[in-house]
């Protein structure tokens, strides 16, 4: 036996409300949902979830629409360069609002002993806003918790950056102004890069150059050194032509103190390059990652190699660790001269004991340029007292007839520094102390 439909009763609507246009639609809502049978047994609830749903699909639909019509992203990974450059431009913007910061800190020691802690804050994580050039900028700084660098233990970063399609085109101008002011805030300093993973990363804040003029050599030794390497500099075409590997290694030896790596900071900041410090003793250092990063220096930039005979004096093997340095030594001499190694590569190392390191590193191609900076001669002596006195004539020729008259030869320029900083503006105190030089572990 069939069921009719339940009838609407429009006059009850109309006398039960009180005229008004809210009054009927009360009125008819009542009669036609709430005392309506259909709904009462739950289709009415089934057709007005329908609704629903389709409805939070279309404003869904139409705001990734309008999103789409409406904004822009720009993506900037942790590995591109412009990274670091816009998070420091982002810290020291004044048109951003920020709830989430990082801190930085630069610890710098000074070759006097001081140390110098500079803490700054940079956007971290989460989201900022940024008003720029009359547009607003909505900044995401993401770290994902997924991907790692296996090399270092670091997740991987992204900066997201969302504005109005029709401001598109600041893009490139924000990122333009970042270059630029990290560029500038590099501008006659030398900057320090050390490895870290697979690639390259600034180490501290960039440093004034050093002159040429500040480390003293024995007589004409810098000047043939720095000669070399500009003549090295000039000849990429020479090089070229007869199929030579464009690239030249130096290996700087002498006892320690004598100013080896400061002379190499010199060489930087006369050339105008950067420095690339690699540590071959690290444990996670391996012939592959030796040889990405030796590939992948950046631009204009001298690499170091300090101590190389730390790094091999001990090229056992065992069976439980392998080789007990981090990079096999075939591995290094491929990475200076092999198939796949660098060009357009300079590159410095330092050793306290050459004795000790093997013959097939000397050779030409990866150590082009043997130079002794050995202990203090006379020369170097005198030319130091008068960069630390200037133009004190007197009190160096005083100075030098004592330096004669106790016979000192194995004195290190580190020792002469470390007499004269002590005494910085008292040349005869200096004299009067000059016996301490015979003993190099005594403290001032």
């Amino acid at each position: 036996m069939s069921q009719q439909a339940p009838t609407i009763d429009f006059d009850k609507i109309r006398s039960s409300s009180d005229g008004s246009v809210s009054g009927m639609m009360s009125s008819a809502f009542e009669e036609v949902v709430v005392n309506n049978p259909y709904f009462a047994a739950g289709g009415g609830l089934m057709l007005l979830g329908t609704g629903l749903a389709l409805t939070r699909q279309a404003v869904i639909r139409s705001s990734g629409l309008i999103y789409r019509q409406l904004l822009v992203d720009l993506e900037i990974p942790s590995k591109d360069k412009s990274y670091l450059w816009f998070l420091e431009w982002m810290s020291q913007y004044k048109h951003r609002s920020s709830r989430h910061l990082s801190v930085e800190t630069n610890f710098v020691q000074h070759n006097n002993g001081a140390v110098t802690t500079k803490f700054s804050l940079v956007p971290g994580p989460g989201k900022h806003l940024i008003r720029y050039k009359g547009a607003f900028m909505l900044v995401n700084r993401e770290r994902s918790g997924k991907l790692i660098d296996m090399t270092n233990g670091s997740p991987f970063e992204t900066v997201r950056l969302t504005t109005l399609y029709r401001d598109r085109y600041l893009f490139s101008d924000l990122l333009t102004e970042a270059k630029t002011m990290a560029l500038k805030i590099r501008e006659g300093k030398t900057v320090i890069y050390t490895s870290w993973g697979p690639e390259w990363r600034p180490f501290g804040q960039p440093r004034s150059k050093r002159l040429m003029g500040s480390v003293i050599l024995d007589e004409g030794l810098d000047k043939m050194i720095i000669e070399d390497v500009q003549d090295f500099l000039k000849s990429g075409e020479w090089y070229h032509n007869r199929g030579i590997p464009y690239r030249r290694g130096y290996l700087l030896y002498g006892p320690p103190g004598s100013g080896k790596t400061s002379f190499i900071q010199a060489v930087a900041g006369e050339l105008d390059y950067n420095i690339c410090i690699l540590n071959l003793s690290e444990k996670n250092l391996t012939d592959d990652r030796l040889n990405h990063l030796m590939n992948h220096i950046p631009d204009r930039s001298i690499l170091v190699l300090e101590d190389v005979d730390a790094a091999f004096n001990k090229r056992e093997q065992s069976s439980e660790q392998g080789y007990t340095s981090g990079v096999t030594f075939s591995g290094l001499l491929n990475a200076l001269d092999g198939v796949a190694s660098a060009e357009e590569c300079i590159t410095f190392m330092t050793t306290n004991h050459p004795e000790k390191l093997d013959p097939a590193l000397l050779r030409p191609g990866r150590v082009d340029l043997k130079v002794l900076i050995g202990n203090a001669t006379e020369y170097q002596v005198r030319n130091m007292f008068l960069k630390f006195y200037e133009n004190d004539e007197q009190n160096c020729d005083i100075f030098m007839k004592k330096f004669k008259e106790l016979g000192l030869k194995d004195v290190s320029t580190a020792q002469l520094q470390g007499l004269f900083v002590y005494n910085k503006r008292d040349p005869t105190a200096a004299t009067a102390m000059i016996e301490t030089l015979k003993r190099p572990n005594d403290a001032f």
